[in-house]
């Protein structure tokens, strides 16, 4: 049976997470707690951005004020299977091979330029991010709990990258859009430019304790009403004139988990209707298909008039 939730606790450290990632990463605090929510809920990250938006500083910073182990893979077309999960290597003092772990094995990996990878290596990925898993020569390993991974596109390159397969693209639980910062971010940055290479970010949570989040997170009420109007969302997609292809049941349980979790960290113990719009973009924008070539910005309309036709149930009553 599951304890008590102390939803107040959780927003405290929620929010001392985020002043600790908040000294190295300047803004960007919507798309944060999206991310820990997905963190929280279990879920991967695919974060898409021009270069030099901060996308490996916030992934670095998120894993280390959340004291996870962090594993940066830099993705190349020459990149192998056996670079990334391991490889048996003999060692002459015990005349035996033993497994050399790949840099997967940790709790947050950054996939970097994911699309990079050729398909071999990005289908050895599909099994980690589905199964959190791997097999090397036969052999099954389980990996670390929690693993999540936290993918990068540059979505201006075209040269040498290849498209990432729909069962990839369909593992993540969000997709995250890093824009330009504003006028006032940008100087902030040049002004701290050397504060943050000097990298003050320290873990201020643990494993133990982001684990804890990930069960209490289960437990957060998703009353009938609300599952109602995450399915009609869901639905609706698949009626849009504008789309050729909707999103699927399991991105309903992903809108689920995430407005879930965004909840949790809000300090609620019910999710509302703000929870579910408010992670509807992220969680669906990669999962539709449009009948024609669209933008991002297109997309992310397109999911808003889907919200706009819903009607919005009432918020639920303190329970």
């Amino acid at each position: 049976m599951p304890r008590k939730l102390d939803t107040l606790a959780i927003k405290r450290k929620i929010d001392v997470v985020l002043d600790e990632v908040s000294k190295v990463v300047v803004g960007k605090q919507s798309e944060l707690r999206v991310i820990l929510a997905s963190i929280v809920s279990e879920g991967h990250i695919l974060l898409e951005g021009v270069p030099g938006v901060a996308k490996t500083t916030l992934a670095k910073a998120i894993a280390t004020a959340l004291g996870l182990e962090f594993s940066r893979i830099q993705f190349t077309p020459d990149l192998l299977p056996a670079d990334v999960l391991g490889t048996y290597v003999y060692d002459q003092r015990s005349g035996e091979f033993r497994f050399r772990r790949g840099p997967i094995f940790a709790n947050i990996i950054l996939a970097d330029e994911i699309n990079r990878a050729s398909p071999r290596t990005q289908s050895a990925f599909l099994e980690a991010m589905q199964e959190r898993q791997v097999t090397v020569e036969g052999v099954r390993m389980e990996l670390p709990r929690p693993f999540i991974v936290i993918a990068t596109m540059n979505p201006i390159e075209l040269e040498g990258v290849y498209p990432l397969p729909e069962a990839q693209v369909d593992r993540f639980l969000v997709k995250v859009r890093l824009d330009y910062p504003s006028r006032e971010e940008e100087i902030e940055i040049v002004r701290r430019s050397d504060y943050i290479e000097s990298w003050p970010v320290s873990p201020v949570l643990s494993r133990d304790a982001v684990l804890d989040m990930i069960e209490q997170a289960k437990s957060v009420k998703v009353s009938e009403p609300i599952l109602n109007y995450i399915v009609d969302i869901i639905r609706a997609t698949r009626r849009h004139p504008k789309l050729e292809l909707g999103a699927s049941p399991r991105a309903a349980i992903s809108l689920m988990k995430a407005a879930r979790s965004i909840a949790l960290l809000e300090g609620r113990e019910y999710v509302t209707p703000d929870d579910v719009k408010l992670v509807a973009i992220p969680v669906l924008r990669h999962r539709v298909k449009p009948r024609q070539t669209l933008d991002a910005v297109n997309i992310d309309s397109i999911i808003s008039d889907v919200l706009e036709t819903i009607p919005t149930p009432s918020p639920p009553a303190v329970l």
